[in-house]
């Protein structure tokens, strides 16, 4: 008999199979600038930072990287955000026509879409938006840097498509060293980034339900399902207060925001709020900000963005539902509810477990960086989120690492990623019920 793969060990096993093959691409001498071949755990580091779209980098990706380097990161980064389930299934719609049931299992899972019927058109959903994405503001990145700073057609064109690329997928790497700080007034750049930020992050189910109501102008919000309702109110919660909190902490630090004018303030906050939720761009350094928005990039960083789309975290639905967790507890109330309906009890205790393990990885990682470096710990807890969560942000302390700290990053990288979804996974699919329950006791808590 034929055994079927467990669908959450195959995206575990198709992320590592990518990362090998990255690897191997990577040590090529073709890859490098120069003639030598770049060194195992360089190489090993940037396909885990890519395909996990992480953005974290050891090297200068621009300068260190030949263009061939770059196109394999860029590949790289484009299949770990695009899911390589939901790649595989493409596939097969695109030679079969109907992919098997194996393989929409695989997509549903990553996809987190609701039932069997959906997950064709989810693909189609993710195939189209990606592309279209990319290809819209790739050209509006081109055009502006063309004409906006007189680069040649070629260096605007791959610029404005590697940007586009790593802001669609939220893996923030840059060919610049100093990712996007030299357009940090610049709206016609940061504002396309952003917006192909949100799209990408806010998870493909969500826009999956955006795209139905769009299509039929009779349904209205109300009709969005839960998902969607909880992401996009999450979502924009955390935009607009990540964006206050950034210019109250900023506002007068002259290393960051300090020296701007009011409208470049409010663009460079914005943006800072929209990247740092798992994205990995900087127009700040961001060794200079104030301790005060370091803490709030770990929260944001540690959210992350939306479930099954191309951000990490443990996901802005996962902490809405703990949140009315709490508010439904403190109110004295037996059910937990919002929006005229109640959650699960399943979907309560899965959102516990993904936020109490998440937290575990993020303790543990933290003690053992911590165990090899001499750094701050600040710094530390800010790299380890930042990994955890798939942000790729940095205070510029990962290249100064040594190689026991690096690879404990690349550990983090990967269980952020693929951790969760997994985790996610086999809640939902290892479900089952007991034959019996045992006698209820209240044990004393607080």
């Amino acid at each position: 008999m034929r055994t079927v793969l467990h669908p959450a060990r195959a995206v575990a096993l198709g992320f590592l199979a990518a990362i090998v093959v990255g690897t191997l691409v990577l040590m090529l001498p073709a890859a490098r600038s120069g003639s030598d071949g770049a060194p195992v755990l360089v190489a090993f580091f940037t396909a885990v930072s890519a395909v996990c779209v992480t953005g974290m980098a050891v090297v200068d990706t621009g300068t260190y990287w030949s263009g061939f380097g770059q196109g394999m990161i860029m590949l790289l980064f484009q299949c770990g955000g695009f899911g390589m389930m939901t790649a595989a299934t493409l596939l097969g719609l695109l030679v079969n026509g109907s992919p098997r049931l194996r393989t929409k299992l695989m997509t549903q899972m990553e996809t987190r879409t609701l039932g069997l019927g959906d997950v064709a058109a989810v693909a189609r959903l993710v195939l189209v938006v990606t592309f279209a994405s990319e290809l819209i503001i790739a050209a509006v990145l081109t055009l502006r840097l063309r004409y906006g700073y007189d680069l040649p057609w070629g260096e605007a064109a791959w610029s404005g498509a590697f940007h586009a690329v790593s802001a669609f997928t939220n893996a923030g790497f840059s060919i610049h060293a100093d990712s996007m700080v030299r357009y940090a007034g610049d709206a016609l750049v940061l504002l396309p980034m952003m917006l192909a930020i949100v799209v990408g992050g806010v998870g493909f189910p969500v826009l999956h339900d955006l795209r139905k109501t769009s299509r039929n102008r009779l349904r209205e919000s109300r009709h969005w399902s839960l998902h969607t309702k909880l992401t996009l109110a999450g979502t924009a919660l955390l935009l607009a207060g990540g964006m206050v909190a950034i210019l109250l902490a900023e506002w007068h630090n002259a290393r960051t925001l300090g020296g701007l004018s009011v409208p470049d303030k409010l663009l460079g906050a914005s943006f800072m709020s929209v990247a740092a939720r798992t994205a990995g761009f900087n127009a700040v350094d961001i060794g200079a900000l104030t301790q005060e928005s370091l803490a709030l990039h770990y929260f944001l960083m540690f959210i992350g963005g939306g479930s099954a789309g191309t951000a990490g975290g443990v996901k802005v639905g996962t902490v809405a539902i703990l949140v009315l967790l709490v508010l439904a507890e403190v109110r004295g109330h037996s059910d937990t509810e919002a929006f005229g309906r109640r959650i699960g009890a399943a979907a309560q205790r899965q959102a516990i477990t993904v936020v109490v393990m998440g937290s575990a990885v993020v303790v543990a990682g933290t003690m053992a960086l911590l165990a090899v470096t001499d750094f701050p710990t600040d710094q530390i807890i800010f790299e380890v989120i930042s990994a955890f969560g798939s942000a790729g942000l940095s205070t510029g302390i990962t290249p100064q690492l040594p190689a026991s700290g690096q690879l404990l990053l690349t550990l983090l990288m990967y269980l952020g990623r693929v951790g969760t979804i997994t985790l996610a996974a086999s809640l939902v699919l290892g479900g089952r019920r007991m034959p019996y329950r045992y006698a209820e006791e209240h044990p004393i808590v607080g």
